[in-house]
């Protein structure tokens, strides 16, 4: 993936990582590599746990700023983003799907799908906030708080924020790591339609290698 094919090359880049490091600040610096991924893309990144992995996730979606290099993600750089305008951009451009599912406990599950249009400066859309529901079949809990949800509804919930403002990338960071098989398969099967259906590109941070042959595209990360 950091070299693309002759025909990646030709799509457009919703992504490039062109010479990224990340220095925590105690001597221990990260570099990850320079990498491309076209848009509507699935790529999975792979590596030992402490090997940056979130990191990368975290910078690719503008939380955390590199120490030297250039992302850029939609055809903007993000270092030009500063405030309010980079969390709008966020909110416009990228999904989320961390291990913490981060769903804000006093607001139902309709509410948070709500506030993540707004807070992105969008119209507010019920229609496809139920429809969206619906699909992922959760709208029967859609006036439910997230601490009434089960592990497998709040998930679903949370790809559904993910995808709600058709993001140019989702970012999933380990979203099968506690999980069995089946359910593995489920939750794989459904980040990947709902990025099919959006034409986002998906990138799924993981050790999990279970998940390995689903992915034609892969980064590896050196422990």
């Amino acid at each position: 993936m950091s070299t693309p094919d002759p025909i990646s090359a030709t799509r457009h880049a919703a992504l490039r990582l062109e010479g990224l490091v990340y220095d925590y600040g105690d001597g221990q610096a990260l570099r990850f590599p320079d990498c491309t991924v076209p848009a509507g893309e699935h790529c999975l990144v792979l590596g030992p746990s402490g090997c940056g992995k979130s990191t990368l996730l975290h910078l690719i979606a503008g939380l955390l700023s590199p120490t030297a290099g250039r992302i850029t993600l939609a055809g903007q750089p993000l270092a030009e983003l500063r405030g309010a305008t980079l969390d709008r951009f966020r909110g416009q451009h990228v999904g989320l799907v961390f291990q913490r599912l981060h769903l804000l406990p006093a607001l139902t599950v309709r509410d948070n799908l709500l506030l993540a249009q707004s807070l992105a400066g969008l119209s507010v859309d019920r229609a496809r906030i139920n429809d969206l529901l619906k699909r992922l079949g959760v709208a029967h809990r859609a006036n439910a708080r997230p601490e009434a949800l089960s592990f497998g509804q709040a998930q679903r919930v949370a790809i559904a924020r993910a995808v709600i403002n058709s993001p140019v990338v989702i970012l999933a960071d380990e979203p099968t790591s506690n999980l069995d098989d089946g359910n593995t398969a489920e939750v794989l099967g459904l980040l990947r339609q709902e990025a099919e259906r959006t034409g986002a590109s998906l990138i799924v941070a993981t050790h999990d290698r279970r998940i390995r042959e689903a992915f034609t595209h892969r980064l590896e990360l050196a422990a």
